[in-house]
């Protein structure tokens, strides 16, 4: 045994292979492996080799996506990035470049090739938008935009379904230089102004209506009450999305004005207006992203345009394999940072599907039939949405065809190694299965799918291109096999430029370089396995649990007890005493017919026992009604563990569920520690 992997257990030394890369080796991630083998005269044998340049030669890399992936820009760069400052200098990218983030997306030559199909809950019918229609429409848009004084820099802001709209508007801001940020209709009226609030947009677009699950709800009551508390807002666009405009009453809404109003303003006479691209610098802001707000005010993360395209592209074109033929879904809201990683697969040439509505009506089989309808070939989703399918026992393998689909990815939350084993079997078993993770503060994924190297059961498949990943132990030294902190210790373009009212960077530092003096620490939990390269996603590191001085993520617990079949869901959080000591509390959430009992919790703990050890067993083992989740889909632990430590959580807006939290107050079981 090597020295990298001593102490790796059983299980990460063996883990099963589902999925096997086609021997030909003729993917863009080959493709690309070749052209910079010519260009450096290298000879980069793998993936593992292509890699490991990647981060040691990365301006040299970089520069290799940027002309492999075609980016458009009219000025060429004058320096790739200064070497000499490291991540937390959070260094200028491709100083000198000019270019556009929408021109990028709409740069596709077939004008009648279908860019965006649209599908609802509420309606049987698809909406498709061709590529020359979307170009004439983002025209439209930032005419209006521009007749109304929206300048480079001005924020533009949707509070909108994942719909038409919500693209052609963002394009639009982008197109102009403006800074586009959104949030969906599910978000309440304080989880809304709790991010708009900070960044005070001059223009809001929204609609009067949303359907989800078979009910329709009047938006227009928040949306006036957002409007109020947003001063500095010149115009409110207002989309009649399910009803008539007859049936929408704007006098509700102080300056508003419907979309149809709006658009005519952009109009010169009968002419549709030309579609015009600022030329800015790579760096210039793209979109204002936020965090989850779950513990406090949420921070508000600027993305560069240039930072933000390359690192897409790199993902689609190398990590995702994809190309114009492609058709792909991601089922997400336009809160999540999903939607804005979906809506770039545009510069590839492929054709985008926008879902709006409840995943599971009119019936849980509704995506799959979309699979089947329009042909999409790359279908993303969340974890907890495969385990539902799973709880109800879905094979979509015997009733539908799915003869297109060529990948699943899954993120949100780790993909447990049962929902692995459940896709091969259920859904497809010639799938390449990604489970990919990053998040909103860099936009993208520090790991992810790859159509090079095999999956393996319960990890994701490599490390990204370009990332500089490790896992550290607390003593900020890299660990292979075990668990660690996850760090990235070179430069990135997807990094934030900046924090949103952060004038010195002492947010930003705060954020991920505190942990590790000039490293950044992402707040997750990693275990990488030094034999398949392949990586395990443990976690939050805020959720981090260390009893009896042994350090494990939540995720470790979580995928053995949802193996069981009673458990629907479990929520593990420390609780810590007077004297800083620390237990474990595992809440447990039944399947509808199922029961909690002692001979239950007798085997959970047992199988704790096996899988791990006799010190990861939880203290106490509860049963909960609902366990609180973001809108976004992702369990919430920090703030079950700040409402046990008697803790008022104040940031309610970002949660789906927030009456759930109200379950885990004085608990009379929880005082006597």
């Amino acid at each position: 045994m090597s020295k990298d992997t001593e102490g790796v257990s059983e299980e990460i030394m063996e883990s099963k292979v589902l999925w096997y890369p086609d021997s030909k080796k003729n993917t863009q991630m080959d493709r690309f492996r070749a052209q910079v083998n010519r260009d450096f005269g290298l000879s980069l044998a793998n993936y593992s080799d292509l890699y490991q340049w990647s981060v040691q030669s990365y301006p040299e890399f970089w520069a290799e996506v940027w002309k492999f992936c075609g980016i458009v820009g009219s000025q060429t760069y004058e320096e790739v990035v200064d070497v000499t400052k490291g991540i937390s200098d959070v260094p200028e990218w491709f100083r000198g470049s000019r270019l556009n983030y929408a021109e990028n997306l709409l740069k596709h030559k077939d004008k009648d090739k279908v860019a965006l199909y649209a599908a609802t809950e509420a309606r049987e019918e698809i909406t498709k938008v061709t590529f020359g229609e979307l170009r004439r429409d983002v025209a439209l848009y930032a005419a209006a935009m521009r007749k109304m004084g929206i300048l480079a820099g001005d924020r533009v802001v949707g509070y909108l379904p994942n719909g038409i709209h919500a693209v052609e508007a963002m394009l639009a801001a982008a197109s102009i230089g403006a800074i586009w940020s959104s949030t969906s209709p599910d978000f309440g009226v304080n989880g809304v102004l709790d991010r708009f609030s900070q960044i005070q947009p001059k223009l809001i677009f929204s609609v009067a209506e949303v359907v989800y699950n078979n009910k329709t709800h009047d938006h227009m009551e928040k949306l006036r009450s957002v409007v109020k508390g947003l001063p500095d807002l010149k115009k409110v666009v207002v989309i009649p999305y399910v009803r008539s405009r007859q049936d929408t009453d704007l006098s509700r809404v102080p300056n508003s004005v419907f979309l149809d109003d709006f658009l005519a303003t952009g109009k010169e006479g009968d002419q549709d207006p030309q579609l015009e691209f600022e030329q800015l610098p790579f760096s210039h802001p793209l979109f204002i992203m936020y965090s989850s707000g779950t513990t406090g005010a949420p921070k508000c993360m600027v993305h560069s345009a240039g930072g933000t395209l390359i690192q897409h592209l790199k993902e689609h074109v190398l990590h995702g394999n994809m190309s114009s033929s492609d058709v792909i879904i991601y089922y997400t809201t336009t809160g999540w940072m999903m939607w804005n990683w979906l809506v770039s697969s545009l510069a590839v040439g492929a054709s985008v599907v926008l879902y709006d509505g409840s995943p599971l009506v009119p019936s849980p089989n509704v995506l799959w039939d979309l699979v089947d309808r329009l042909g999409i070939t790359v279908f993303g989703t969340g974890a907890k949405w495969l385990s539902v399918l799973e709880e109800r026992n879905l094979k979509p393998a015997e009733t539908h065809n799915l003869q297109t689909l060529h990948t699943i990815l899954s993120t949100g939350s780790p993909l447990k190694p049962q929902s692995y084993e459940y896709v091969y079997r259920c859904i497809k078993g010639s799938v390449l299965l990604g489970s990919i993770s990053g998040g909103t503060d860099i936009v993208s994924c520090f790991m992810g799918q790859n159509f090079t190297v095999p999956v393996h059961r319960g990890e994701i498949q490599a490390r990204n291109l370009g990332m500089a990943v490790e896992a550290w132990s607390d003593e900020g030294k890299p660990v292979w096999g075990e668990s660690g902190e996850l760090v990235c210790l070179k430069p990135m373009p997807c990094q934030p430029t900046h924090f949103w009212n952060d004038e010195n960077g002492s947010k930003y530092h705060k954020a991920y370089f505190s942990t590790f003096p000039g490293v950044w620490a992402h707040g997750d939990y990693c275990k990488i396995n030094p034999h398949t390269g392949g990586v395990i996603m443990l976690g939050r590191s805020d959720g981090t649990l260390n009893p009896n001085g042994v350090r494990f993520g939540s995720s470790e617990i979580y995928n053995i007890v949802e193996a069981f079949e009673e458990v629907s869901d479990s929520l593990c959080v420390p609780q810590y005493n007077k004297d800083g000591e620390e237990r474990v509390i595992l809440f447990l959430k039944m399947c509808p017919d199922k029961t909690f009992s002692e001979g239950l919790v007798k085997n959970i703990r047992q199988a704790i026992r096996e899988a791990l050890s006799a010190r990861h067993i939880p203290a106490l083992i509860l049963e909960t009604q609902d366990i609180p989740y973001t809108i976004s889909g992702k369990k919430v632990e920090v703030a079950v563990k700040q409402v046990i430590a008697g803790k008022e959580v104040t940031q309610i807006g970002a949660f789906s569920n927030p009456a759930s939290l109200d379950l885990y107050k004085n608990l009379p079981v929880l005082q006597n520690f």
